[in-house]
């Protein structure tokens, strides 16, 4: 799909209220899209519409829960009721769970898997049949993680969801190239957004002082979402399978294809080094 100029073409983006869902939807307004945003805070949800509009196109916002399947059939009856499908999908919502297996508890499996898997389910089951009846193409994209291709032992109901979006896009990419339908996998990495200070921590990931060392790190990183919607909008232009953004992301991305061995000691390293410097933080 061209996106030099998206006139006449609309995107829905789900939690735009901020972070990557908020910048991607102004990218793609900037190149011309009208927007239909949707998220779980009514607030930043009809900020970033009323943003939109004032790049001069239109914009449509609604509170929803991609977690919850009623709530996304009456989102996606009331967006058919006025365009006939959406040109291009992103399936952005999501959040973190900082936690050891061990650690995790079922309720936060229900939670992790209800808003980060079923809700790109359900973004995928209401938007996209519409897209094939249409005849005209489109995109689907799906923001996965780079922990959605290399695991660690923080992070594994996470990745657990994550690697389940890159496998689902690589199944509906296959599905759907055929109707002129593209689907691309996001994989940001390590992006200065508010996932890490919204995110459940459990176990050593909730020890006393985790949480503001994660933040101060991503912080630091300073790798803005823009960037990553820069890349959204060079995806679905290239039809990218999969596309990591940030530079560690693609180092991740092919150390774990080089060298599985030499990833898991690295994974290894990187978590005990961590658990030091915690250590040394609670140390008077």
């Amino acid at each position: 799909m061209d996106t030099s100029n998206l006139t006449g073409k609309t995107v829905l983006v789900t939690g735009a209220g901020s972070g990557i869902g908020r910048e991607t939807a102004l990218a793609f307004a900037r190149r011309g899209a009208d927007l239909v945003v949707c998220d779980i805070n009514e607030t930043v949800s009809e900020r970033t519409a009323e943003d939109v509009r004032a790049l001069g196109r239109k914009a449509a916002s609604q509170v929803v829960n991609v977690a919850d399947e009623a709530g996304m059939r009456a989102f996606a009856d009331s967006v058919h009721a006025e365009v006939e499908a959406v040109d291009v999908l992103v399936n952005n919502a999501g959040v973190g769970l900082g936690a050891a297996f061990l650690d995790t508890t079922l309720d936060d499996w229900d939670w992790i898997l209800g808003i980060n898997l079923r809700g790109v389910v359900h973004g995928c089951h209401f938007f996209v049949p519409k897209m094939v009846a249409r005849g005209r193409g489109g995109h689907v994209v799906n923001v996965a993680s780079a922990a959605g291709y290399l695991a660690s032992e923080t992070l594994s109901a996470y990745s657990t969801t994550k690697f389940a979006v890159v496998g689902l896009s690589e199944a509906l990419r296959d599905e759907l190239a055929p109707r002129g339908i593209g689907v691309t996998a996001i994989c940001p990495g390590i992006i200065n957004t508010s996932i890490t200070s919204g995110a459940r921590l459990r176990g050593k990931a909730a020890l006393p002082g985790a949480r503001e060392q994660v933040v101060e790190f991503y912080r630091r990183r300073n790798y803005g979402p823009e960037r990553v919607a820069e890349k959204i909008l060079k995806a679905v232009s290239r039809n990218s399978a999969l596309a990591p953004v940030s530079p560690e992301a693609w180092v991740m991305y092919f150390l774990k294809r080089l060298s599985p061995r030499l990833t898991a000691w690295l994974n290894r390293r990187i978590a005990e080094r961590f658990e030091r410097q915690l250590e040394a933080r609670r140390t008077p």
